[in-house]
């Protein structure tokens, strides 16, 4: 089974991403020259997936803890979040289609974080004050989530990726209820992280990702893609606790690492994130492309 996207709606997009989108080959590259040009311009696409993240990002690091025009730290990020939102709609680097799909992961990581955030649980803690905070978990962290979809939304787009051999939906959509579920359950049932992770393993093992950098077509395993994605988004976090955006329960006396363990979590939870945005990029097919 090949998932595709075909329903891109380049004529609504800004300048930057219809470029990106439609290259037009230089000439005949060869050797390191082809090398150099395809390495620049899976860069710039790469880039261009991680503008929310990394402009987010970004603001984690320039944000003061005591906050800025008297509102604290919190609520800053979350209307910095919200203004990153609104220019990349007005700017049409993101379509209303995506903004309401990102919307979806805001939602569902700010109920996962409202669990393990809870006084039974405490899996980790936002100890600063702030006005937008609910059940104790600030309204940004949403955002946080709302950023991995943003990026695999983007990249499917900028890279026309194709999916071969991807598992069937249902199967699918298993595996990633069971990814979701595990966070919650593991406090009480135990961990079966392990175990959804060899499932996926054998759901996924014949998946391949066709991705176009510049003029040609190249090709990873999709498992490779899901654990390269996990490993970036461990790296985030551990600037965010540096920062004390937020801290786990090791983290209060002084700052250390996050454990590597995590790794694996965010790599199904990329799994998970990967399968929705896959399940709605088929209903919209459905939808545009008749039978």
């Amino acid at each position: 089974m090949a998932v595709t996207d075909t329903t891109t709606g380049a004529g609504r997009l800004s300048f930057l991403d219809v470029y990106l989108c439609d290259l037009r080959p230089w000439g005949e590259l060869r050797g390191f020259t082809r090398f150099i040009v395809e390495f620049l311009y899976f860069g710039i696409k790469e880039a261009r997936a991680c503008l929310f993240v990394g402009l987010f990002m970004m603001s984690v690091f320039l944000v003061p803890k005591a906050g800025m025009f008297g509102l604290p730290r919190y609520d800053v990020l979350l209307v910095i979040a919200l203004a990153i939102q609104f220019f990349m709609i007005w700017s049409k680097l993101e379509t209303w289609d995506e903004a309401k799909a990102i919307g979806l992961f805001h939602i569902v990581g700010f109920a996962l974080e409202v669990f393990k955030t809870s006084g039974s649980i405490q899996s980790w803690a936002y100890p600063e004050f702030g006005y937008t905070k609910v059940f104790g978990v600030p309204l940004f962290a949403g955002f946080m989530y709302a950023a991995i979809g943003s990026y695999i939304i983007q990249a499917w787009r900028l890279f026309d990726l194709r999916i071969h051999h991807h598992p069937s939906y249902w199967m699918a959509t298993v595996i990633a209820l069971a990814v979701y579920a595990n966070f919650f359950t593991h406090h009480f049932i135990g961990d079966y992280r392990w175990y959804i992770a060899a499932c996926a393993l054998g759901l996924y093992a014949r998946a391949t990702v066709t991705f176009r950098p510049y003029d040609r077509d190249r090709k990873m395993p999709l498992l490779l893609a899901f654990v390269l994605i996990g490993f970036f988004i461990w790296l985030a976090e551990n600037i965010s606790t540096f920062f004390g955006i937020w801290t786990y329960p090791n983290q209060l006396g002084a700052w250390s690492a996050v454990h590597i363990g995590k790794w694996s979590s965010w790599s199904l939870l990329v799994i998970m994130t990967f399968t929705i945005v896959a399940h709605l990029k088929h209903i919209k097919r459905q939808i545009h492309v008749p039978e």
